[in-house]
């Protein structure tokens, strides 16, 4: 049967880069029935091994992971994956926020942030309306 799936019906790909379960869970039900496939890793060795896979359109990406920190890991996606667009998530101080925009991330939410503004944030790096506000 041949495969009738064009590029513009292929869904773009989200990356959650997060290691507590819970807040995977929650972006996952945020997100899902949108027009992104979501995926999730834990650790960056784990999310080094996706990108040798895959180019995800959007990364959430956390800064205290298990073997490092996302801020260290933005140079990575942005040398090795440089389409992609990152949205930096951390529950730390305003210093965070400027090292990771000054590092290259497009967006940075603090946490907790809402469901308003990860999709309006997603939506502003996609220059489409994916998500509803």
């Amino acid at each position: 049967m041949p495969n009738n799936t064009t590029t513009t019906e292929v869904a773009q790909k989200l990356l959650i880069i997060e290691d507590e379960g819970e807040m995977c869970l929650l972006i996952n039900l945020l997100l899902d029935g949108r027009k992104m496939e979501v995926e999730h890793v834990k650790t960056i060795a784990d999310a080094v091994e996706y990108f040798q896979q895959k180019t995800p359109s959007v990364v959430l990406l956390d800064n205290r992971l298990p073997d490092g920190y996302g801020l260290d890991f933005i140079g990575y996606i942005n040398d090795n994956s440089p389409e992609t667009r990152i949205i930096m998530i951390s529950g730390m101080d305003a210093a965070a926020k400027d090292v990771a925009l000054e590092n290259g991330a497009d967006i940075f939410l603090e946490k907790p942030f809402t469901r308003t503004q990860l999709c309006q944030a997603i939506n502003d790096l996609m220059e489409a309306e994916i998500f509803p506000c």
